[in-house]
């Protein structure tokens, strides 16, 4: 048993869905609420608060089946528009890394660490509805006699094709700077020498864990947005951390959880997946995911109801310190002061720049919202939970 004044299961708020009667808000209309009427009162009158972030998230990639050949093949090696994918999963099934580059890239030769196309925008392009020259190749068994398959595809051509994702979502991420005396080139964006700016990558209040900092209502099977349609959580992902440094209703202010995630391609926008050619570092995939978050009771209200002015991160130095694995930090700092343009960091003014796009984590918020008042889009309870 618990002490809460507010309790509620998934299927009333999801019976509440079916009659159109649920009261969804997004996670920044939740702030305003709570602050005026109060966590118990917000709790009784709130049922689900919609999340959204846009930004690269560098673990992802898809499972592609690119159909069978006569005779039949066993692919070994497979390439889509030049991009290798692995092909260690039998038949002609493979898995398309968002990260892995063109083999041919003509920035490769005078560039080196330089890449304008990879298995991200192979996403992109098949979401959109481009074709896309596919290449396998076999040694060839008894059974599968089949040498080589070459052919052009749209995604309607392919008999499966399923994103996949180990590590998306993370909750909480550095503030990345550059200490050094040169430029330098990150998965975090180009950062000046001399501490010349500071890159970020968090939506902040509407991210969707730091919505649910202890996942209390996200686990295996909670279905969210992802990459313009539903989708589900699969696992925990990789790397992902519980037992972490804590702010304000339990946020961490370092880079903790991750969720796994999976969905079908064939449903997704090529305005939520979107491949992302970063200088220096290589390629990555822009992904649009949202997580509705059910107001089981006031404690789930609570954490839903933080702003940016209270969700902290750390300052990491990515010209000295992050190279060498080393975990020093230059302080905290506020995602509302992130999101103003500039913080100080020792006494110097550094001009901020978000990676992640509030304008497009704010649209998936709102869609998720107008779905759910529109009883397209039911809580899904997770079959097991990671807190």
């Amino acid at each position: 048993m618990n002490d809460y004044q507010v309790n509620k299961t998934y299927r009333e708020i999801n019976d509440k869905i079916a009659r159109g009667e649920a009261v969804v808000v997004t996670a920044e209309e939740i702030i305003d609420i709570a602050e005026k009427e109060g966590v118990v009162e917000a709790a009784k009158k709130v049922d689900v608060v919609t999340t959204g972030t846009f930004a690269p998230m560098c673990s992802s990639g898809a499972f592609i089946n690119i159909g069978q050949s006569s005779p039949l093949v066993r692919t070994t090696k497979t390439w889509f528009n030049n991009v290798p994918a692995y092909s260690g999963v039998a038949a002609v099934d493979c898995y398309l890394g968002a990260t892995q580059t063109c083999d041919d890239d003509p920035l490769n030769k005078y560039h080196p660490g330089e890449f304008n196309y990879g298995g991200a925008h192979v996403i992109q392009d098949l979401v959109a509805g481009r074709e896309v020259h596919v290449r396998a190749e076999s040694y060839g068994t008894d059974c599968y006699p089949n040498l080589k398959i070459e052919k052009t595809v749209t995604l309607k051509d392919l008999p499966n094709a399923m994103l996949c994702n180990p590590r998306n979502a993370y909750q909480n991420y550095n503030c990345a700077i550059n200490r050094a005396d040169r430029v330098k080139y990150t998965y975090m964006g180009t950062l000046k020498a001399n501490m010349a700016n500071a890159n970020y990558s968090t939506s902040g209040e509407l991210s969707p864990l730091f919505n649910d900092p202890y996942l209390k209502t996200i686990g295996v099977g909670t279905r969210i947005f992802l990459g313009g349609a539903q989708g589900y959580v699969t696992w925990t992902g990789t790397q992902h951390k519980s037992e972490v440094e804590r702010g304000l209703n339990g946020v961490p202010v370092t880079p903790a959880g991750t969720i796994a995630v999976n969905g079908d391609l064939k449903e997704m926008s090529s305005e939520w997946l979107v491949g992302q050619s970063i200088r220096g570092y290589g390629v990555s995939l822009s992904v649009g995911l949202g997580i509705p978050i059910p107001i089981l009771n006031e404690e789930i209200l609570k954490y839903t109801s933080v702003s940016d002015k209270d969700l902290f991160t750390q300052i990491v130095d990515y010209g000295y310190d992050y190279p060498q694995a080393i975990s020093k930090s230059y302080g905290q700092i506020s995602y509302a002061e992130l999101k103003s343009g500039s913080i100080m960091v020792k006494g110097k003014t550094v001009p901020t720049v978000p990676l992640s796009s509030m304008v497009k984590a704010r649209k998936i918020a709102d869609i998720l919202k107008t779905d759910i008042q529109r009883g397209r889009f039911f809580i899904g309870e997770p079959q097991h939970l990671f807190c």
